[in-house]
C-alpha cells in the first residue's frame, strides 16, 4: 500500500491531491516530505472572504508539519497560490489541512493538545522535538474551539470556588458544573469578586440561570451576594469542606496561642508536635498520633475543649431532617458562646448568620457532591503545574479549560492518542 493511499484515507482534502514522498534529512533527523497538488479544476479560496476566486500567482513551497508516521517526522509541501479578489485585494489562498500562517497542520495541532492533557507540556514538547510554544499553540486551538463548540443547556448543580494562582493573594474565581453525571470547569475569571462571578451569570444567561436547581459555595460574601441576585431560584449550598476548614483554621488558632501561653507560664510544653493530632479526624491518626491524643484529653486546656467542640459538630452533617439539625446546630452554637474561646466563638457566630444556607445541604445531599469543588480545585493546581511555563492570565485559563473542560474535540477518521 502506498503512502499517498493511506494519507488520502485518513487525511483527505477535496480539490487537493498528494503526489509524490521522498526521504530527506531534517534537522532533528530523517524527515518525510509528501508534496500536495491542487487538482486541475480547482479553483484557489481567498483566506479573506472565503469565496473562491482566480489565480494570481503562486508563492515558494513551504512545509506544513503533520503528525510523524512511525516515528519519522512527515511535513506536506505546498505552495501557496495567491488569488485575485476584487473584495479583499490580492491575497494567499486557505487551505484545509492549516489555518492562517500557521506552520502546523491542524491534524498535528490537535494530536499535540491530546497529549498535553496526558504529560506535561514541556515533556510533550521534547518527547515529539518541538518547543513549549508550539504545544501551547496547539493546546489553544483545542481550547478556542472547544469552547465555542461546547453547550451550556440542562446545567442543574453548580459548585463556586476560588484559587490561588500566583504569589501575593492573587486568585481565580472558578466556577463547575458539578452534577454525579457531569464534572466539569464552565468558567475561570480574575480575582475573586463580585464582578468575577457575575460575568459567569451573564454567560450563562437569564434562561439556563433560571434552570439552576443547586449553587455550593462557600462563605465569600461577594460569592454569596451574586448568587442569591442572579441564581435566587436555586437552592444554595454550603460547602462542607469550607465550613470545617475554617472550624480547624479557628482550632489552629487556639492553639498556637496556647502553646505561646504555655511556654511564657513555665509549663510543660504538652502541646508540642501536636498540630497534626489536633486537626486531623481521629480515623486518619497514625498509632502515635492515637497516643498523642489520648494523652492530650487528660488536660482541661482550650485547644482540647476546641478539639471536642469540633468534634462534636461533625454530627450535624450525619443528620437527615434539617428541623433536627438546625436544633443540634443552634445549641451546638449556645455552647460555644459559653466556652469563652473567641476563635471558636467567631466560627459560631459566622454558623448562625447562615443557619439557612447550612441547613439547604440537607436538601441538595445526594444530588450534589459535598467536595466535587474542593476535588475539582486539586486537578486544577495539578493542571496548573503540568503546564508550568505560563506567565500570563490568558495562559493559565487555556490550560484549566483543556484540562479540567470537558470539551468537544472534532472527530478524525484516526485517533492518534
Amino acid at each position: 500500500m502506498q503512502l499517498q493511499t493511506i494519507l488520502h484515507r485518513v487525511q483527505r482534502h477535496k480539490s487537493f491531491v498528494y503526489r509524490g514522498a521522498a526521504f530527506r534529512d531534517g534537522a532533528t533527523g530523517l524527515a518525510l516530505d509528501v508534496t500536495i497538488e491542487p487538482r486541475a479544476n480547482g479553483k484557489p479560496i481567498c483566506s479573506g472572504c472565503g469565496r473562491r476566486r482566480p489565480g494570481y500567482d503562486r508563492l515558494p513551497a513551504r512545509r506544513f508539519q503533520f503528525v510523524p508516521l512511525w516515528g519519522i517526522a512527515v511535513c506536506f509541501v505546498y505552495a501557496l497560490r495567491r488569488v485575485d479578489c476584487p473584495r479583499c485585494g490580492v491575497k494567499a489562498e486557505r487551505v484545509p489541512w492549516a489555518s492562517g500562517k500557521e506552520r502546523l497542520t491542524t491534524a498535528y495541532q490537535w494530536f499535540l493538545a491530546r497529549w498535553a492533557k496526558r504529560l506535561a507540556w514541556q515533556q510533550v514538547a521534547d518527547i515529539f522535538q518541538t518547543s513549549w510554544n508550539t504545544v501551547y499553540r496547539a493546546v489553544t486551538l483545542a481550547v478556542l474551539w472547544g469552547v465555542a463548540q461546547r453547550s451550556l443547556d440542562g446545567i442543574q448543580g453548580i459548585g463556586v470556588d476560588e484559587i490561588a494562582w500566583r504569589k501575593g493573594h492573587q486568585y481565580l474565581t472558578l466556577v463547575y458544573q458539578i452534577e454525579a453525571a457531569c464534572k466539569r470547569l464552565l468558567w475561570v475569571a480574575a480575582e475573586r469578586t463580585a464582578e468575577s462571578l457575575r460575568g459567569f451569570f451573564t454567560m450563562l444567561g437569564e434562561a439556563r440561570c433560571a434552570a439552576l436547581e443547586f449553587v455550593c459555595s462557600d462563605m465569600w460574601q461577594p460569592y454569596l451576594g451574586v448568587i442569591a441576585e442572579c441564581a435566587g431560584r436555586a437552592v444554595h449550598v454550603l460547602d462542607r469542606y469550607h465550613v470545617m476548614a475554617r472550624m480547624n483554621q479557628a482550632l489552629d488558632e487556639v492553639r498556637r496561642a496556647e502553646v505561646k501561653q504555655l511556654e511564657a507560664d513555665g509549663h510543660e510544653p504538652v502541646l508540642k508536635h501536636s498540630r497534626w493530632v489536633l486537626l486531623k479526624r481521629p480515623e486518619n491518626l497514625t498509632e502515635d498520633q492515637t497516643a498523642k491524643l489520648n494523652e492530650l484529653l487528660r488536660y482541661n486546656l482550650r485547644s482540647v475543649r476546641s478539639y471536642l467542640l469540633r468534634e462534636e459538630f461533625q454530627r450535624f452533617w450525619e443528620y437527615r431532617s434539617p428541623y433536627w439539625a438546625g436544633r443540634f446546630l443552634r445549641d451546638w452554637c449556645r455552647k460555644v458562646m459559653r466556652s469563652r474561646i473567641e476563635p471558636m466563638k467567631k466560627v459560631a457566630r459566622m454558623l448562625r448568620s447562615h443557619e439557612e444556607l447550612l441547613l439547604n445541604w440537607f436538601e441538595a445531599e445526594g444530588v450534589v457532591s459535598a467536595g466535587a469543588g474542593e476535588g475539582m480545585n486539586n486537578k486544577a493546581k495539578l493542571a496548573m503545574r503540568k503546564a508550568y511555563g505560563f506567565g500570563t492570565l490568558r495562559g493559565v485559563k487555556i490550560a484549566l479549560y483543556h484540562q479540567l473542560g470537558a470539551l468537544p474535540e472534532p472527530k478524525f477518521a484516526h485517533e492518534f492518542c
